[in-house]
């Protein structure tokens, strides 16, 4: 990701100039009014997991797109900052060493400059390093320079691509064809340190085992509190459903409670009072007239209890009062994310950023068996460090809902692999057999 920023004297010179120099897919990240014209910084190949990445800690204030881009701005404005003061300092050691020394001559310090402005490609003159005190502090300043540089560029420093033997270059290649992003692929690569492919392979999945955390018991055994958030079309109500049913089965309606907090949307709670009726098991709304805690208060002789709620992004109306109302709830509500296995990991994980202020403590992973591949899965999980509760692989009522656990999981993710990687074959194969047409 690159980011730059223009200085112009009217918005449509420095689109022009953005256009010149980034051509059309550059991203316009901030614009505002500065003396003297309009101020832009646009980045190339914007890469929003990147940009969180890059802002660490403070990534979590951003509570949509827009606001993430703004942050990265005011980042690289301080940094570019940084980068002239840098500079100053250095032109101020130059000219503060030829006041005070006229023994040295002035094209060295030129050369030395330039070298530290160009990024110390040549190495400095020898007469120069004759002063310790003035090499070590430009030699300081250089350091300073560069890592400036990298941290605007977006750019890492990492391992010299000499330093992967072929073994972990093919076993990183499999892992990303697992469904792994690069960055967890070639970390797990990297430790495989020597031996066959295979047996890189039986390691990087056992580091997968012990990577996906996994509760010991099933919550319509342990009983409690839970709720369910996602986006919508992930599977919440589908998921409670699910659980409602087994639940009943094993312990009867009883001591089983639904609750909504969807006022949202209307007809909203259609199914879930669909399946409050079929299962015989009392459905409660959250609205203005009954907080979630004073539901909440009437249910808790329930042994369990299963929240359902809105789908909704940080931009619709109600997202921040839903979220903060399951945080703060004096009862002790246990937040799960709903994560559709077919999602792209970017989005798996900007909907976790968008949904984490919920406190949560696990998660749900939800449309296995229409994922192509379950690396991208368990490596959100291992990233998230999200325990997985549960997993669907279809719409059975409770059939397809399984207690989820780390070696059979990833069981699963390699026959998935296998049988895409077969699929493949046979494709090849039948591209290769087929007749070719003649003239």
């Amino acid at each position: 990701m690159k980011v730059k920023r223009f200085f112009a004297k009217s918005m449509a010179e420095a689109l022009k100039q953005i256009g010149e120099q980034m051509g059309p897919d550059a991203v316009i990240l901030s614009n505002r009014r500065v003396d003297g014209g309009v101020e832009i910084v646009c980045a190339l190949d914007y890469d929003e997991n990147m940009a969180r990445q890059s802002l660490g800690e403070k990534a979590s204030e951003a509570t949509n797109g827009a606001r993430l881009a703004e942050m990265q701005a005011e980042q690289h404005r301080k940094l570019e900052d940084e980068l002239s003061r840098s500079r100053s300092r250095i032109r101020d050691v130059r000219e503060k060493r030829a006041v005070r020394s006229q023994g040295y001559a002035e094209a060295p310090f030129a050369e030395s400059y330039e070298a530290t402005n160009k990024g110390f490609d040549e190495p400095v003159a020898a007469s120069v390093n004759s002063n310790p005190d003035y090499s070590d502090e430009l030699a300081r300043m250089r350091a300073e320079i560069s890592s400036l540089r990298d941290l605007m560029s977006g750019s890492r420093s990492e391992p010299e691509k000499s330093g992967v033997n072929a073994v972990q270059q093919r076993l990183a290649e499999r892992l990303q064809e697992f469904g792994l992003g690069p960055d967890l692929a070639v970390s797990l690569s990297r430790r495989h340190k020597g031996g066959k492919l295979d047996d890189g392979w039986k390691q990087a999945l056992k580091m997968l085992v012990a990577g996906v955390r996994t509760p010991a018991q099933e919550w319509l055994d342990e009983g409690g509190v839970y709720a369910l958030v996602g986006p919508t079309g992930s599977g919440k109500t589908t998921t409670i459903g699910k659980l409602a049913a087994r639940y009943v089965l094993r312990h009867g309606a009883d001591s089983l409670a639904l609750v909504t907090t969807d006022r949202y949307r209307v007809a909203a709670h259609e199914q879930l009072f669909v399946f409050g009726r079929i299962l015989n098991v009392p459905v409660r709304v959250v609205d203005e007239s009954h907080t979630l805690d004073d539901i909440l208060d009437e249910l808790s002789d329930r042994h369990l209890v299963l929240i359902d709620t809105a789908g909704l992004t940080s931009s619709d109306k109600g997202y921040q009062e839903q979220l903060t109302e399951l945080a703060r709830s004096h009862h002790k509500v246990r937040t799960h994310l709903v994560v559709s296995a077919t999602s792209q990991p970017r989005i798996m994980k900007s909907v976790w950023h968008c949904y984490k202020m919920a406190n949560l403590t696990g998660c749900v992973m939800t449309k296995i068996d229409e994922a192509l591949t379950l690396g991208e899965s368990l490596g959100f999980v291992m990233e998230t460090g999200l325990p997985v509760a549960y997993y669907t692989n279809g719409q059975k009522i409770p059939g397809d809902l399984h207690h989820a656990e780390a070696v059979p999981l990833v069981r699963l993710a390699v026959d998935r692999l296998k049988a895409l990687q077969q699929q493949s074959a046979t494709e090849l194969l039948s591209d290769t057999e087929r007749p070719r047409e003649t003239a």
